[in-house]
């Protein structure tokens, strides 16, 4: 996952506003945080924030950095990159994956480019981005090469010495929103950051429209389209709860969740929990649903731990798993207990950190419901789960199948022998009471958009 924002201001400096909308992006946890400043120069920070949040490692320096508009990203790559170009120099922020990241940069090779950022020895993709946009005759066309070429998903800002030009992915894969104050313009992925600093809402960029922000407003460089596919999980885990995108809040669509996931169940638990946080508020909807208790048996120590899924090493993210999370005795002991999880991915946090937790302090029944349908397919427009082998629900399917008797299509197919084979399966790996997902159909109706502008690729394959 990743975040970009940026900022433009009447105002001498927008140092402070700049660091904030990045403070207001630091759940999306991954490991680099970055900003760009463009004063009498440009310049920018880049920190690892893989141990700690965002505000900490900037705190101490960012005041000392001047300028009257800025970008920066939360990512796990490292940017903002620097570039010095025939348009002049510019700072690039960008927000997805390229597939075909590969392939284009032996392209670039043959035609004599070089690269001086890398990131785990493969090329750094905002680098490669902003390659790709050099080769046209200006930022604007520029940037509509750069999506015709890419395989997945870019969104993006560039600081230049004029203005921030701001553009949405193709697809509208990720959300991008531009705000306004009394003196100044923002760009964000998360509205999370607009309220305590008085943005308000004025575009939320359609696929593939590109804006130019400076001190005298906003201007439209390309129309965007209306063809649109954003990620169905930004409302399900991603986002934070007080963001919204296309008029549907994060907080409100994971309660109705809830409720749906409340109406699949007969029986009456006595009480409700989350996994915090991104858990807590399907909970809340489905106590509200079913009329029992929401109680936090399972509390997160500090939201420093992170998003456990994120990092790379499996003996980093049980670790998190298992420090993040403790639980109440008092409160688990002879109870039957429906735990709602925003989703399941490879499953080991949830056995072993999280359900074991409840069994140890001697629960009676722990009954799963996840938010979202069976994860089947790794996400092909941004940084996430990227092999199929991790997925719990390919486990189940390598078990239950032999490899030339497979048919997708069965396990997507919330009625078929084969989907209810697999979910009793995890069911059993996981060591749950009992375990259920939310279908397809309620989470679409959840979110409150139509079910054709949503991106549903990692539960069913097809775009």
């Amino acid at each position: 996952m990743s975040g970009i924002f940026g900022v433009v201001s009447k105002k001498k400096s927008c140092v402070d506003e700049l660091f904030y909308l990045g403070d207001y992006h630091s759940h999306l946890g991954t490991q680099f945080g970055g900003i760009a400043l463009s004063g009498k120069s440009l310049t920018r920070r880049i920190h690892n924030i893989s141990g700690s949040q965002f505000k900490s490692k900037l705190q101490q320096e960012y005041r000392l950095l001047t300028g009257n508009r800025g970008i920066g990203a939360i990512s796990y790559e490292e940017q903002p990159i620097y570039v010095k170009s025939r348009f002049g120099d510019f700072c690039i922020v960008v927000n997805g994956w390229v597939n075909n990241r590969k392939s284009l940069a032996k392209e670039l090779f043959s035609k004599n480019f070089s690269f001086s950022e890398t990131s785990n020895n493969r090329v750094n993709i905002c680098e490669l981005v902003s390659k790709l946009i050099l080769q046209r005759d200006c930022l604007v066309t520029g940037i509509e090469y750069m999506f015709s070429r890419i395989e997945g998903s870019i969104s993006l800002l560039i600081l230049t010495k004029k203005g921030i030009f701001a553009a949405r992915d193709k697809q509208g894969i990720s959300p991008l929103i531009i705000g306004q104050n009394k003196e100044s313009f923002a760009a964000v992925t998360e509205t999370t950051a607009f309220p305590n600093l008085d943005f308000k809402v004025v575009k939320e960029l359609m696929p593939g429209e590109v804006v130019f922000l400076n001190r005298e407003g906003m201007s439209l460089q390309k129309a965007g389209g209306q063809n649109l596919k954003i990620c169905a999980f930004l409302w399900i885990y991603t986002g934070f709860p007080a963001s919204s995108y296309h008029q549907r809040n994060v907080e409100k669509v994971r309660e109705s969740c809830g409720r749906c996931l409340a109406r699949q169940d007969k029986f009456k638990p006595d009480l409700a929990a989350g996994v915090p946080d991104s858990g807590t508020a399907h909970a809340i909807g489905y106590a509200l649903g079913k009329k029992v208790p929401f109680r936090r048996p399972l509390i997160k120590y500090t939201p420093g731990y992170g998003r456990s899924y994120l990092p790379s090493l499996q003996n980093i993210r049980d670790l998190i798993a298992k420090m993040k999370i403790i639980p109440i005795k008092e409160m688990i002991k002879g109870k039957k207990i429906v735990l709602c999880e925003d989703s399941i991915v490879r499953g080991t946090q949830l056995k072993n950190y999280t359900l074991l937790k409840l069994w140890n302090n001697q629960a009676k029944e722990v009954h799963v419901r996840i938010a979202c349908p069976p994860l089947l397919f790794p996400c092909i427009f941004n940084y996430s789960t990227r092999a199929k082998r991790e997925l719990i629900t390919r486990q189940a399917i390598k078990n239950l199948a032999p490899k030339g008797q497979r048919n997708m299509s069965k396990y997507v197919d919330e009625n078929s022998s084969e989907y209810k084979k697999m979910v009793a399966w995890i069911a059993t790996k996981l060591g749950a009471t009992s375990l259920k997902y939310q279908r397809i159909d309620d989470m679409v109706s959840a979110i409150g958009l139509p079910k054709s502008k949503l991106c549903l690729y990692c539960w069913t394959g097809k775009l």
